[in-house]
């Protein structure tokens, strides 16, 4: 198992570490809450309509809840940092005051991150792995979240053209250490640090469901591990019907049980309810297996 270095002490503490295993042995669900106005069915395109989707997505079981501001769908145009600001801090606040699951903030900017942690958040979910400002790592290592890494090339707007490797699983896993090295010398907190592969980013189809044959090599790794997978647009490789995201649905399902199989530490989808359900029935069965 490859590893990277302990940490140096991290300078902030917004939280203990979340827990990365359920006493039933299955992985954490992240309910996804987008706050964007080309959102399909995760949040809606204001403050009020997310806060509701968040309530219901606490009541289907979700653990964490992950809020967004700026899409990251291939193409996406960025959004102006005081807008994803003002998008995102009244569902986090609202939901902190609530409690039932704890807070993630999907997103690239520092100053987001930072506004977004001061109302509640306790995790920052970064597509770009801490790399779209200079500034990011300390920042990660002042406000003492968890931090998850994610693998991607290039930006929304240009990964598609970055998909091109000579060893797949090789090379996301060392660029995803590089990151992981670079946070570590920020000061971030190694018991704090996730690993999401990024299926779909940068990825093929095809590339994307080798990384699903393969996501115990992830694991590996020995960070938690976040799967996201729920809805892409790769799943038309399998099943050229599942044309919109709402098709998808029995793939994502697929693909968490697959990640539970491997020993992810959570998955983040857009179905909550359903994916809980489908994950419980597989705990109680390995449970039953193993016993």
């Amino acid at each position: 198992m490859r590893t990277a270095p302990d940490s140096p002490t991290p300078r902030g503490s917004a939280s203990l570490p979340l827990p990365v295993k359920r006493r039933d042995g299955r992985p954490l669900v992240m309910g996804i809450v987008n706050v964007t106005p080309d959102s399909f069915s995760d949040g809606g395109r204001g403050p009020d309509a997310a806060i509701a989707h968040a309530r219901r997505l606490i009541a289907e079981g979700a653990d964490i809840l992950d809020v967004g501001g700026e899409s990251t769908r291939p193409g996406a145009e960025p959004v102006p940092e005081a807008e994803e600001i003002a998008r995102v801090l009244p569902v986090i606040e609202a939901i902190a005051a609530e409690g039932g699951a704890r807070l993630s903030i999907d997103t690239m900017k520092p100053a987001v991150a930072r506004a977004a942690v001061a109302a509640g958040a306790t995790m920052w979910n970064d597509v770009a792995a801490l790399g779209f400002s200079p500034d990011s790592p300390a920042l990660a290592a002042e406000l003492g979240c968890e931090v998850v890494l994610m693998h991607m090339r290039g930006t929304p707007r240009t990964m598609i053209a970055e998909a091109r490797y000579g060893d797949l699983l090789a090379e996301v896993e060392a660029e995803l250490l590089a990151r992981v090295e670079a946070a570590l010398a920020a000061g971030v907190a190694r018991e704090r640090i996730w690993l999401d592969p990024g299926l779909g980013f940068a990825k093929t189809a095809d590339q994307s469901l080798e990384q699903l044959r393969q996501l115990d090599r992830f694991v590996g790794l020995g960070f938690p591990v976040l799967l996201g997978a729920s809805r892409k647009s790769f799943f038309k490789a399998v099943d050229p019907a599942a044309v919109t995201a709402d098709d998808r649905l029995g793939a994502s399902i697929a693909a968490a049980l697959l990640g539970a199989q491997a020993g992810v530490a959570a998955v983040r989808v857009h179905d909550v309810r359903e994916t809980v359900q489908a994950l419980n029935v597989w705990a109680a069965a390995t449970r039953r297996r193993e016993g």
